[in-house]
């Protein structure tokens, strides 16, 4: 697709639209403040503010702002701490006391000032005010002062270089195709604007599973090309690392070994990185998975996952870059007959002893709950649980079991669950956001990691509206503490404008979206009742005799795993006090977690009084009512949205509400035929 046409795309925009504001009135009041630019520093992130701005102020108030030397009487200027001496209206100890990411916007006469702690934060001061002004906020008295509160907010990439995309549902790869890397650079950046916007400072390009020709990105034959996408993403602020095999000594340097404590691997990381930085000055470091679902790493030698991470991160630390090593490590071999394994136990079990044995420029990377990015799972108990190791949270933007893109399932409520959950780790209000935020303990490096859910297709996303799960993800990362009313308000005047009416109805359907999906398909914690492989669509016994590892024990009699220290797998014993006992009890355990944590009859009665076997029956005819209430919703947009949008996401709505019907009638008719037990309100059930 031609530039021109992508740009002109609505989807394509996403929440970058910019477009005209027609009240004139407010027009001129936003003119009065930018008619002139004036940048006190130049460098290229400073460049590309100003570049932001101007064609962000063209786009939306019709005029551009004239580029001027020095600051007069009135327009936008931009400036670090390097130049608070030409800036008095703005306070130097404010300033210092904000992380580097920080940043001031203040309105004082008629000049506008956007002041960065350091060049990113006049980046995100710049998006912050372009937000202001196209959601038609009032800035002729402004006094921000925002810093992000967790200093990693990092995207990972799952693409391969044949173009594809494991767990990708919007098309293909952006940055490879047949073993090549794009040269489509203006996509590139476009994509750089959309993430510098909501705030992500790092990313990674590659599938963390590196097969063959990937492993191959760290070496000369691509490394320019690296290059290349790398300075593009340095100018909106964004670092870029790479997913690395761990068997590249042997794959790429001919070693017979990998063993991290061989000197000659040792030697071999240090010169890779060497020659690494010699392309690339500001990359910054690894993702590794290793020894996971059939990936390279130390156990081979015999060697646990601290000497594993610490070879690379002792080659790095010359370089200040890090090492973000996943936890994401079980047992993928196992015998479905043996009860005692547990694949929720596994992070915990293989990390937890290592805690101080890590060097401080290694993040271990944790999934937010300790299965697999299920519909609804507990949290990790590892966040907490490692006082002297650096923690990062990670989540999954892309649906992989929450519909792919096909349903709508906004996911800012469920990861505002995980981030807000008390771990108790040094008493009450130690929540996972202040264990990663590097607030409960005094982490180097911490924060927030997501894979990402964009693809080459025309909105990025596949559905547009799940544009507003990579937008709060951002959002979210920078302050966990915002609301999710207020990320979800944000996304919608940004990216449909500010007709309450749309903003209502999109609102009200965003907010719905994932306790409606988990209606029709999991109930009570239960996961993973999927077709194997691919992931979409209902199959409740999928994995349930399979070597992964993951099942819900259902018989004739009850369902559900049971994970107590008391009878079952010992798994809530892994929890700090508080939480082993709200989750040991079956009187405290939360009901949607019920079947995570215990395995009971299909008549145990729920706080809400109904037995499982009717909450099973009830949620997933109510979910198929609710998915074609969506399409309803969406429909009454009909005119007020334009028309690209609109019959795309229509096209969505229509394929979930048919999907949610086969949801409902293979799980239900499963557990009807499984337990015997009628639906008491006498609804068709095969």
């Amino acid at each position: 697709m031609k530039t021109k046409e992508r740009t002109d795309s609505t989807s394509y925009r996403a929440w970058l639209q910019y477009n005209r504001i027609e009240d004139t009135n407010a027009r001129e009041g936003y003119l009065s403040y930018c008619q002139t630019l004036v940048a006190l520093e130049e460098s290229p992130l400073i460049q590309t503010a100003m570049s932001e701005f101007k064609s962000g102020i063209e786009s939306m108030l019709g005029q551009k702002p004239v580029s001027q030397s020095r600051i007069g009487e009135s327009g936008l200027v931009l400036g670090t701490l390097n130049s608070l001496d030409q800036i008095p209206e703005v306070d130097r100890n404010e300033l210092e006391k904000l992380n580097e990411d920080g940043f001031v916007i203040r309105t004082t006469n008629q000049n506008l000032f956007v002041i960065g702690k350091t060049e990113k934060g006049v980046i995100y001061g710049t998006y912050k005010l372009l937000s202001l002004i196209q959601r038609q906020q009032p800035i002729n008295k402004l006094n921000l002062i925002e810093q992000p509160k967790n200093k990693m907010r990092m995207l990972n990439h799952w693409d391969n270089m044949d173009g594809s995309i494991e767990r990708g549902y919007a098309g293909r790869s952006i940055f490879f195709d047949d073993d090549r890397i794009t040269k489509d650079y203006k996509r590139i950046r476009d994509y750089a604007r959309l993430l510098a916007s909501i705030g992500i400072n790092a990313l990674t390009i590659n599938n963390v599973n590196v097969h063959a020709v990937e492993t191959k990105l760290i070496d000369s034959e691509f490394l320019p090309e690296v290059a290349k996408l790398g300075s593009i993403f340095n100018e909106y602020g964004i670092q870029l690392f790479l997913s690395v095999n761990y068997a590249s000594p042997m794959q790429l340097g001919n070693l017979p070994t990998a063993d991290p404590l061989d000197p000659d691997v040792k030697q071999w990381w240090k010169e890779k990185v060497s020659e690494i930085y010699s392309y690339m000055p500001n990359f910054g470091g690894f993702v590794v998975k290793a020894d996971s679902e059939h990936r390279p790493g130390p156990f081979t030698y015999g060697r646990n996952h601290a000497d594993g991470a610490n070879l690379l991160a002792d080659a790095l630390k010359p370089f200040d870059g890090i090492v973000f090593w996943r936890c994401f490590v079980y047992n993928c071999l196992q015998d479905w007959r043996d009860r005692s394994t547990d694949r929720a136990r596994a992070a915990y079990d293989h990390f937890k002893p290592l805690d101080g044995q890590f060097l401080d420029n290694v993040v271990l990377q944790i999934k937010n709950g300790p299965m697999d990015f299920q519909v609804r799972e507990a949290v990790s108990p590892l966040f907490g649980a490692m006082p002297n190791t650096n923690q990062i949270i990670e989540f999954q933007v892309t649906q992989e079991y929450t519909g792919q893109q096909i349903h709508l399932c906004y996911l800012i409520p469920q990861w505002k669950e995980f981030l807000d959950f008390d771990t108790y780790a040094k008493g009450e209000g130690s929540y996972v956001k202040r264990v990663v935020d590097g607030t409960l303990y005094p982490y180097k490096y911490c924060g927030v990691t997501a894979v990402t859910n964009i693809g080459l297709d025309l909105n990025w996303t596949g559905h547009t509206l799940a544009q507003a799960n990579l937008f709060g993800y951002g959002r979210l990362t920078w302050d966990p503490d915002l609301s999710t009313e207020a990320i979800t308000s944000e996304w919608i005047e940004q990216t449909f404008g500010n007709d309450p009416a749309v903003n209502e109805v999109i609102k009200t359907m965003l907010l719905s979206s994932w306790p409606i999906y988990e209606n029709y398909t999991s109930p009570l914690g239960v996961g993973w009742m999927v077709n194997p492989g691919h992931h979409y669509g209902p199959n409740v016994d999928g994995y349930e005799y399979s070597v992964w590892g993951t099942y819900h024990f259902a018989d004739r009699d009850g369902i559900g795993v049971d994970r107590t220290k008391k009878t079952g797998t010992g798994y809530t014993g892994q929890y700090f006090p508080e939480n082993e006992a709200m989750y040991e009890s079956l009187e405290t355990c939360p009901d949607e977690l019920l079947l995570f944590f215990h395995h009971v009859p299909y008549t145990h009665r729920l706080k809400s009084g109904k037995t499982v076997i009717q909450h099973i029956y009830d949620t997933h005819f109510e979910g198929v009512e609710q998915a074609e209430e969506l399409k309803v919703m969406w429909r009454s947009l009909k005119g007020k949205v334009d028309d690209e949008r609109y019959e795309a996401v229509l096209d969505r709505l229509s394929k979930q509400a048919e999907h949610s019907k086969e949801w409902r009638d293979i799980i239900n008719t499963y557990f009807y035929r499984k337990s015997g037990i009628t639906d008491e309100k006498g609804r068709l059930i095969y």
